[in-house]
């Protein structure tokens, strides 16, 4: 997994990625090409694209460096702007990875985590509607 801060590249068709979380940011430079996906389907970016603002689906999104070589995102939903050849996706949190396997892989493990992690929380809310229902039910029958 790359652990980097910033990404070396240079380039007239280039532009800057700039990644943010809640935890971290990482400036990615030399970027020639992104690609991603929204609720109206898969888009590319490039260096001089006109002003763009979506928010990206789930998953996986990635971008090509000036090396030629692709870089993957993961991330459960991001809101992206691109202006003035710089791409900003704000995020919760994001994973950074060359392998598209291995970034697949620990995506479907986060989101399988959260799945289980919501199943909870929705059984624990379950139980305090049922306590609340016994506790109004019980005002009113000694009323």
């Amino acid at each position: 997994m790359l652990h980097a801060r910033q990404y070396a590249g240079s380039g007239m068709n280039t532009f800057t990625v700039e990644l943010c979380s809640t935890t971290r940011q990482d400036t990615v430079t030399g970027v020639n090409a992104f690609m991603g996906e929204d609720e109206s389907g898969s888009f590319s970016i490039w260096a001089g694209h006109e002003r763009l603002s979506t928010v990206l689906d789930i998953g996986l999104s990635r971008f090509r460096g000036s090396d030629g070589r692709w870089r993957y995102i993961a991330a459960p939903g991001a809101v992206l702007y691109f202006t003035d050849n710089v791409l900003t996706l704000g995020m919760r949190k994001y994973w950074i990875d060359e392998d598209f396997n291995r970034i697949t892989a620990l995506l479907n493990e986060h989101l399988s985590q959260e799945e289980a992690e919501l199943a909870e929380v929705r059984k624990s809310l379950r139980r305090m509607e049922e306590e609340l229902l016994k506790r109004l039910y019980d005002l009113d029958a000694n009323t």
